[in-house]
């Protein structure tokens, strides 16, 4: 893997990452461990391929449209969302994938780099309980080559976020 330019370390949303997860106390060596891939990986098999993992080890971060609200999913590159289990869960009518702007509204960040952390304001999170099948999973860093290990406890942690089964397998 080659090593990361110094440009690409200090892209202002990876260091909003780096922060938030600094603030919401994450292990260090979740924060250390950020790594900045030669190529962006905006799909869980590529970043899968890319880390040399199991598909299902991938958190994806995954922006949804519920009655209007922001509603950050992460799930296992193994799953798909069931959405009508989501809106359930939230108590929404309808939730939806969200459009590029509405996900760079919420997050700051563009659509295969959403990380969990690092938003401009809280965003409502579910993490699936599929998640904790893994010791370590890899999120977004923020930018689509950026990923970071962690748990799907620290995951919780520092999202504030609510364990569900919000998937079915893929």
């Amino acid at each position: 893997m080659d090593a990361p330019t110094q440009q690409s370390a200090d892209h202002p949303r990876v260091a909003a990452v780096k922060e938030a997860l600094r603030s919401a106390g994450a292990d260090p060596s979740s924060i250390a461990g950020l790594l900045l891939l030669p190529e962006a990986v905006t799909t869980a098999a590529a970043a899968a391929a890319a880390l040399e993992v199991e598909v299902g080890q991938i958190a994806n971060s995954l922006v949804f449209d519920a009655d209007g609200a922001p509603l950050l999913v992460l799930t296992s590159g193994r799953h798909r969302v069931d959405t009508g289990r989501v809106a359930e869960l939230v108590g929404a009518r309808s939730v939806g994938r969200a459009d590029r702007e509405f996900v760079v509204a919420a997050t700051g960040q563009v659509i295969g780099g959403v990380a969990p952390v690092g938003h401009p304001a809280p965003v409502r999170t579910l993490v699936d309980v599929a998640l904790d099948d893994y010791d370590r999973v890899w999120a977004a860093g923020g930018v689509a080559r950026s990923v970071f290990p962690t748990t799907f406890t620290e995951l919780l942690a520092v999202t504030g976020g609510t364990a569900a089964q919000v998937a079915r397998e893929a």
